[in-house]
């Protein structure tokens, strides 16, 4: 049974040498922002460290992803009352899908925030629990003396 083709996740650099706005793989290269391709390489690194059935669960994963955002995206097509052409469709489609990346973005950054925030209360609230939890230490005191009286 053949699987789907090996490479990087969609999106990823797999795919047709054409994307977005006809653009060729080495135009989007070149367009990314030097963080963008350093990211890709990191990823694609680890794609290449990935044993077999790593890689069909990143692509389900993936396929999973792009079907729940195509889902959401007729909804919101229909939810909007437009009747679009073809091509005035497809334009929405993309739309939706560069802000809803955006929206995913910021909202990511603000949990990363909000995380970072509560982390130190977090910390002392623990080290209090477990400060609570354990035996309470005494001065090191000489075993030989007390566990032997004098006579």
């Amino acid at each position: 049974m053949p699987g789907p083709p090996h490479g990087p996740p969609a999106g990823q650099g797999a795919g047709s040498a054409r994307g977005p706005a006809g653009q060729s793989s080495r135009e989007r290269w070149l367009a990314m922002p030097p963080e963008a391709r350093q990211n890709f390489r990191r990823n694609a690194e680890r794609w290449v460290q990935m044993s077999p059935e790593e890689r069909n669960m990143m692509r389900q994963r993936e396929n999973l992803r792009r079907q729940t955002i195509q889902r959401e995206t007729e909804a919101a097509l229909r939810e909007s009352g437009l009747h679009l052409s073809p091509q005035e469709r497809a334009q929405f489609e993309s739309r939706y899908v560069q802000e809803r990346r955006k929206v995913e973005q910021t909202l990511r950054q603000q949990i990363e925030e909000e995380r970072q925030k509560e982390l130190p209360a977090l910390i002392q609230q623990l080290k209090k629990e477990f400060q609570i939890d354990q035996p309470v230490r005494s001065p090191v005191t000489k075993p030989a003396e007390s566990a032997n009286p004098k006579k």
